[in-house]
């Protein structure tokens, strides 16, 4: 039976790609790997031996992906019924060795990866995760299901994050740590359970922020944690006394829709504002 490829992929001949799976161009597919029907796999992406990529799993162009990962499995949650649910991952993201993503639970819905990611060797996605681009999760790191992860965010190793957190942009959560409360964008959080030591001032330069707001944010972060309110007061203090910008509005909006709280402060270890 025919499998939908283009002439220039690379199958290693003890593959299996079943038939309707979409392969692209310059792809590369590894000894004992199992490529799924409703698999499509784009341009230039390397899948190693033994990595399993099944379910209806859509992947982006050149990225690469490590041996025994599974991607694409059903989820480990009982209310799953065998729905059709999802898999997205962006271009240019390295999926290293023993890395497990599953799919969504819910008719239509989907676990989404961005572009430019890196996930390293035994990370768990569960079901419903939704991560933004250019975020880093290191070795054994494990997000329950519905987590969402913003842009540029960096996750440590052996990090635990509950179910339907919130994980703001540009933010660094230290390793071991329990997350079991949203983390604000810009700050670094550490710990068991996770609060928040300071912001997160080289990984907001290296992206390129420019200066006169990240001073804003750091004013921002002052008002939060360091003025006694709680988060309803100093969102109303961030709005009446810092400028706003975009990155302003990005770190309220955070706090009006931060469900299940925040990580709060830890006064006496307050990190490095500069």
């Amino acid at each position: 039976m025919a499998v939908n490829h283009e002439a220039e992929a690379n199958i290693h001949e003890t593959a299996v790609v079943y038939p309707g799976a979409k392969i692209g161009k310059n792809v590369v597919i590894g000894p004992y790997a199992v490529i799924g029907p409703e698999v499509s796999i784009g341009d230039g992406t390397v899948v190693g031996p033994h990595v399993v990529i099944t379910g209806a799993t859509t992947i982006g162009r050149d990225c690469r992906f490590f041996q025994f990962s599974s991607i694409g499995e059903e989820p480990q949650d009982l209310k799953f019924q065998g729905e059709k649910s999802y898999v997205f991952i962006g271009d240019r993201t390295r999926i290293r060795e023993c890395v497990t993503i599953h799919r969504a639970t819910g008719e239509g819905e989907k676990t989404s990866i961005g572009s430019d990611c890196l996930i390293m060797a035994t990370v768990h996605i569960a079901h419903n995760c939704v991560l933004g681009n250019h975020v880093i999760m290191s070795n054994a790191a494990m997000l329950a299901g519905h987590v969402q992860v913003e842009d540029r965010v960096v996750i440590g190793g052996m990090t635990g994050v509950h179910q339907f957190v919130k994980i703001g942009r540009n933010a660094m959560v230290g390793g071991f740590s329990r997350l079991s409360q949203d983390v604000v964008p810009y700050t670094i959080v550490n710990g068991v359970p996770a609060r928040a030591i300071g912001l997160n001032s080289v990984g907001i330069s290296r992206a390129g922020m420019p200066v006169e707001a990240r001073r804003k944010i750091k004013q921002a972060y002052k008002i939060l944690y360091r003025s006694g309110y709680n988060v309803s007061q100093a969102i109303e203090v961030i709005e009446q006394e810092v400028d706003s910008c975009e990155a302003v509005e990005h770190f309220l909006r955070f706090l009006r829709n931060a469900e299940r709280g925040i990580c709060r402060g830890r006064r006496e270890t307050d990190g490095d504002l500069n």
